[in-house]
């Protein structure tokens, strides 16, 4: 995935997106596609690892968690937020990428990378979404192609 500010390539990563097909409907579990801005960042100082539930920091890091619970794929270390900006494609509606909170962010399953395994959030490295946090703004353009 390519991360821009304006035109200028910021960086570029391994990542793993939706076990569906890419859609940006409400409710398909698959990733949207399109052109994105990061709408809000989170998780800022945050050690790689932690979980987050409803975008709070738990104070535990994955490994703390049940096998049980490590099967399921966790928000992880850094969260960014994205909003469409494509209306009618991926903003507004039943297609609005931000009210279907659509994130870029860590996870437990790190050794999946490059393969598909979320419900439609771009996954990447925890040490990798640290990275790239500190290296993007609110604002910043992101492009989610096939």
């Amino acid at each position: 995935m390519r991360f821009y500010r304006g035109s200028e390539l910021v960086r570029a990563f391994a990542v793993s997106t939706s076990l569906r097909p890419p859609s940006n409907v409400k409710g398909s579990l698959g990733t949207p596609l399109g052109l994105h801005a990061i709408a809000e960042k989170i998780g800022r100082d945050q050690p790689p690892g932690m979980v987050f539930k409803g975008r709070v920091p738990t104070s535990q890091h994955f490994r703390e968690f049940s096998d049980e619970e490590n099967r399921s794929n966790m928000i992880t270390t850094r969260i960014l937020w994205l909003a469409g900006l494509e209306p009618g494609a991926n903003c507004g509606g039943e297609v609005d990428s931000h009210d279907r909170y659509i994130y870029i962010h860590g996870t437990n399953h790190e050794d999946r990378i490059g393969t598909p395994q979320s419900a439609g959030c771009v996954l990447m490295r925890n040490l990798d979404i640290v990275e790239l946090f500190e290296q993007v703004r609110t604002g910043d353009h992101v492009w989610i192609g096939e």
